[in-house]
This record gives structure tokens, sequence and C-alpha cells, in this order.
């Protein structure tokens, strides 16, 4: 009699949850066939509509608009995962491989090398994480179901369309991030639509498969950003003691500005001329920088500071000269995605369940770090530290 009680009980719940989801699911229908409609109405195809969207469901995409980590990780966290000398060796690699590709590229749109092998290095480890996720059910995703920016993910949605109706990228390689960003240099759909290149000269313009043709394309879209040839993105500089004076990227003031408040280059020499921002990324204690209006190109690429920073320094680092040189104001510092895997290695010793040790450190690497914290007499926040790091190396 109990387990019949159970079966009619686990019975009352199925109808209940298949009552309760009948309203999502009518919504979401309504939302896709208005996209599609959005969609016709902006000159796509109906085959191509019915291809990408016939049996479209939901994903994940809305649980990660506010994870991102460029607006959640410390600074110092973020640069140590990002410029590594595991990128910037392979970086180098790269510069040699497409050299010809760069040049061309370059020719074209006036954009360094350096500079547009750091963005592939950033976005997608040259080419090694596109994301797996499919763009168009990511975008119709957002787009009926975000807390905010429909609008946004109604034209992006349209844009990747598009983009299948071109020919451009065919559909079984059309994957990328929770927010439809796709490609060697994860390109939003509009931005591909705006700013993509065929610089392999194949007749399509394929930043999925083509690494020349994601490379033209970051330059020709740095280049209608707003960048300069021949201008560099800043240097670190160094302040003045007990420094008060004013900051921001949108704080721009000319190089004499700067001088005037003490402000010199890290080895006591001038600041030149020309006019910059004064990026302080930590506050007044960590490292400051002055940055030119090529900053701002990289920055309209992904509108964080973090992010540019992380991009000009690796192309730095790529030229041969050095990274940042000023302590960050921690006495915890992040870690490289080598020694990332080394902690993931040794949780994996001490028992806990990481997954694989490859240096991401997603939601079972950050609870078995809180938990082992805890044992550990640490401060419990599932932060991937150095103090961390070295309480594992110790047991």
């Amino acid at each position: 009699m109990k387990s019949n009680h159970l079966l009619a009980a686990a019975a009352a719940l199925m109808l209940m949850a298949a009552f309760a989801s009948a309203p999502a699911r009518a919504e979401w229908s309504s939302c896709l066939a208005g996209l599609r409609g959005v969609a016709a109405g902006a000159g796509v195809s109906q085959r191509t509509i019915a291809q990408a969207t016939d049996g479209l469901a939901p994903n994940d995409a809305v649980s990660f608009m506010d994870k991102q980590p460029e607006f959640t990780t410390p600074v110092w966290d973020y640069i140590a995962g990002l410029v590594d000398e595991e990128r910037v060796e392979e970086g180098r690699a790269m510069l040699h491989k497409y050299a010809n590709a760069l040049r061309a590229a370059e020719s074209h749109y006036g954009v360094d090398p350096a500079t547009v092998v750091a963005v592939w290095g950033v976005e997608s480890d040259f080419g090694k994480s596109f994301g797996k996720r499919p763009v168009v059910q990511s975008l119709a995703t957002l787009a009926c179901e975000a807390p905010r920016r429909n609008d946004y993910w109604r034209k992006e949605f349209v844009a990747a369309l598009k983009i299948l109706d071109s020919g451009d990228i065919a559909a079984e390689e059309f994957y990328g991030s929770w927010a439809g960003a796709f490609g060697h240099t994860q390109f939003m759909p509009s931005t591909f639509l705006g700013a993509a290149v065929d610089l392999d000269g194949d007749g399509r313009r394929n930043i999925a498969s083509s690494a020349p043709d994601s490379l033209g394309s970051t330059a020709n879209y740095l280049r209608k950003s707003g960048w300069r040839p021949g201008l560099h993105w800043g240097f670190e500089a160094r302040l003045p003691e007990g420094y008060n004076g004013p900051s921001g990227r949108k704080n721009r003031q000319s190089m004499g500005f700067w001088q005037s408040r003490g402000i010199t280059r890290l080895d006591g020499s001038g600041l030149g001329e020309g006019s910059a921002a004064l990026l302080l990324p930590a506050g007044r204690d960590g490292p400051a920088f002055l940055v030119t209006r090529n900053f701002d190109a990289i920055y309209a690429y992904n509108a964080a500071e973090s992010y540019a920073l992380a991009i000009c320094v690796l192309s730095d680092r790529l030229r041969g000269r050095p990274g940042i040189q000023t302590p960050w104001p921690t006495d915890d510092p992040g870690l490289s995605r080598a020694e990332r895997r080394e902690l993931q290695a040794l949780l994996t010793r001490r028992g806990y369940d990481v997954g694989d040790s490859d240096g991401v450190i997603g939601t079972k690497t950050k609870e078995a770090i809180a938990d082992f914290q805890a044992r550990a007499g640490l401060q419990r926040n599932g932060r991937a530290s150095l103090k961390v790091l070295n309480a594992l190396r110790a047991r």
C-alpha cells in the first residue's frame, strides 16, 4: 500500500509540473513566432528561419548573465589567468604562423599584429575555446527570457539568421558562448555583419573555421572602433606619493596635464606628447596606467576595463616588453593557468571531485576550494588563490 501511495504522489507531482510548464511553453512558442516574423521582415528566407527554429527549445543562457568574470573577478585574478607564460609563448608562435595574414590585416586596417593576436588569445585561447552552445538557441532564449536588454538580443538573433542565410557560416559550426559570441575572436552576430572580412579569399567570411578571416575581421573591427595606426595603447605610470587627483578612462587630458601633477613613467622619465586618461583598476595603491584612444578601441570590443587591460598587457608581452611591474594591492595574488591546474590536481588528490584539472575554475572547483579553506582555517570564499595553493602544497 505504501508503494502505491508513493506512486500516486509522484504521478500527481508530474501532472502538476506539466500544468505549470504549459504557460511557459505557450509563452516560449509565442515569443519564438514573433522572432520568426521579425526575421522574415528583415529579409531572412523562410527556409533558413525554419531550419534554424523548428523545434527550438530554450537553453541555460539566462543563468550566465550576471556571472561574467571581467565584472565579478578581482582584476589581479583576471589578469593572472589571461596573461601567463603559456599564452605569451603560444601567442608568439601564432605571430609567426600567421605572419602573412597579420601583415595583410595591418596593411588593410592599420592594426599591428601583436594587438590582433592578443585579442585572439584572450577571446578563445587561439581557437581552442569557442563555446559549445548553438548561437541561434542562445540568442532566442535571451530574446524571450532575459530579464533585460531583450531588444538587443532580438537584434542579435535576427543578425544570426542573416549570417546563416548568407552561407558565410554553416549551421553545424555556428556555436559559441552563452551570449551568442562565436568564432576565433568571438564576434556577436551584428558585429560580424558590420566588420567581418574574407581575408583568405575563399568567398566566405568565416571566423568559425578560418583564422586569417578572424584576424582580418578583428583588425577591421578595431579600425572601425577608432584605432589609430602607430599610436600605442598606453603604458604603466608612477603616481606621486599621496596622489589625489583626477582619474578615469573618460577623463582624457594632455600628457602635460598629467606630468604637472607629478605623474611619470616607471623609470621616472617624462610622458611625451599626446593625450591620455589615467586608469587605476585597483585604486591608487595598485598599478596605474596612462591609456590612449587605442585603449578605448579595444574597450569597445567588450566594455570592461579589466578585459581591455588584459589584451593590452598581453600585446606588450608579445612584443617582448615586460608585463605589469607594480604589485597589485593584495597579499593573496591570483594564479596562472598552470597554477590553477596544479591546484585542481591537489584537490583531486585530497578526494575532492573537481572534474578535469583543466585550469578552469568552475562550480565544482569553487565548492572544493571553499570546503578546503574552511578545514585549513582560511577565509572561506571559494577563490583560487596563492594562499590556497600554498596550503595545499604544504599538506
